[in-house]
């Protein structure tokens, strides 16, 4: 596993080592230790995949509120993506800034997304599946949004066409 920085503290974009022979290859998708010695403590407690039937769907932007707030490895095991953190930290210096990045069945590229970040993603082609490593129980109670077009963010999402749940279309605002 090879982790970049990105320009949000604590988001990482991880590159799969591919182990390749002629039988096809083998990859390590998660090691605490791998973590560790980027000085992240990140335990999996729950693992869930998500399918999205048409391109141009937008399903996000979602996080869990304290005390329940999660850090989360998303990767795209079956078409392509266009993944999208927030950080919603109010003491970050990168505070409502984001960062995306094309997750695919072929590029091998995993996102780290810590607590205080908001998650979503824009499928760019038809039937793509998502995987999520949490380190945190789903907890209804604590699970939030904010909305997909806030204009303090002004993400750039590729397809202007989108498909969104009424959830989605309906998380507040975000407050300055």
């Amino acid at each position: 596993m090879i982790f970049q920085k990105t320009k949000i503290s604590g988001l990482y974009v991880i590159d799969l080592e591919l182990k390749c022979d002629e039988r096809g290859y083998f990859s390590r998708i998660f090691c605490e230790e791998e973590f560790v010695k980027i000085g992240v403590d990140f335990k999996v407690v729950q693992a869930s995949q998500s399918f999205t039937r048409k391109r141009g769907t937008i399903r996000g932007m979602h996080f869990q509120k304290y005390p329940k707030a999660e850090d989360k490895i998303v990767r795209c095991i079956k078409g392509s993506v266009y993944d999208i953190a927030v950080d919603l930290r109010s003491d970050s210096l990168t505070f409502g800034q984001w960062f995306a990045q094309e997750l695919n069945e072929t590029n091998n590229k995993m996102i780290f997304i810590p607590k205080g970040l908001a998650h979503g993603f824009q499928a760019l082609q038809d039937d793509s599946i998502i995987e999520y490593f949490m380190s945190e129980f789903y907890a209804p109670d604590h699970a939030d949004g904010v909305r997909w077009d806030d204009p303090l963010f002004k993400i750039a999402w590729p397809i202007a066409d989108s498909t969104l749940s009424d959830r989605d279309k309906n998380w507040p605002l975000m407050k300055k």
